[in-house]
């Protein structure tokens, strides 16, 4: 088949792909319309140099150094993103409220599908919540805990620019010595540093809730500790936990004191290196840092 033709079909399949995601703001399809568009980008712009004699080198060496054009331009675009988030007044790690609007979860089959197997499993919601990201638009979560009050499911519904819904599942465990695990499919670049007592799990490329419980109550049973009862409300556990990450994050210095954020942003030059490489892997690779 001609390589023109190879090309047309993985930008309709790229364009496809674009609209499907629209509707179910899924991160595994935007993987993989990442990986198409760089490689239509490398292998298309090297075949119109080629077919026209625009450049005087073999295919395979147009393709290498348009592949690594992107590589650098999307690495120039990355960075800007990160310096405005430094330097933007939007919180890293936002203060929750009581959700009291109503809007709880999404009217969506196949989020309400979700909220029907809590229910089934024994989950009960303990609180509704949200947190300011900045522009009026807010994080809206749902919290479950489990008949013995030793998992919660927090469901972070994500609001994206097309107006889909994406949402994140983490599930939360306390133990006997005081150490918590936290096993989720967050897909939002952190880079930070998690307390030494916290053991945390992030699978990304696993969208399924049954699934990620069933890794969690894996690695507890891994742990061999005993695993103790949430003693807080979700609203004062959260809002306490950021503050601990704001806190330890600028003192291992992945962010600036609070005092210098205005003048030299939130992220220190460690800190956007981090999130740099993080945003990297979850884009096209899946997958986040250890942090285990």
């Amino acid at each position: 088949m001609e390589p023109s033709y190879l090309i047309l079909a993985a930008i309709v399949t790229s364009l496809l792909l674009m609209q499907i995601n629209q509707r179910i703001a899924s991160p595994l399809l935007s993987i993989a319309d990442r990986w198409l568009r760089w490689l239509v980008f490398a292998f298309g712009a090297a075949h119109i140099c080629y077919e026209f004699q625009l450049i005087d080198r073999p295919y395979w060496v147009l393709a290498l150094v348009f592949f690594l054009i992107w590589f650098l331009g999307e690495t120039l675009y990355n960075w800007l993103l990160i310096a405005a988030e430094s330097l933007s007044p939007m919180p890293l790690f936002p203060r929750y409220v009581v959700n009291s609007s109503g809007e709880e979860w999404p009217v969506q089959p196949r989020l309400l599908k979700v909220r029907e197997w809590l229910r089934a499993q024994g989950f009960r919601q303990t609180q509704a919540l949200r947190a300011e990201i900045g522009g009026g638009v807010h994080l809206r979560i749902s919290v479950y805990e489990d008949p013995s009050a030793t998992v919660r499911i927090q469901a972070t519904f994500l609001p994206q620019a097309n107006g889909a819904i994406a949402v994140c599942y983490s599930v939360t465990s306390l133990t006997a010595d005081g150490s918590r695990y936290l096993t989720d499919n967050l897909y939002i670049p952190f880079g930070g540093f998690f307390p030494e007592n916290w053991f945390v799990e992030r699978r990304p490329r696993c969208r399924s809730l049954p699934r990620l419980l069933t890794r969690h109550r894996a690695r507890l049973a891994k742990s061999g500790l005993s695993v103790a009862q949430f003693t807080s409300d979700p609203l004062t556990d959260m809002n306490a936990a950021q503050h601990e990450l704001d806190r330890l994050n600028t003192e291992l210095g992945f962010l600036h004191p609070h005092a210098e954020r205005e003048d030299h942003g939130k992220f220190t030059q460690e800190g956007r290196y981090r999130v740099w490489k993080e945003i990297w892997t979850l884009n096209y690779l899946g997958r986040s840092a250890r942090y285990e």
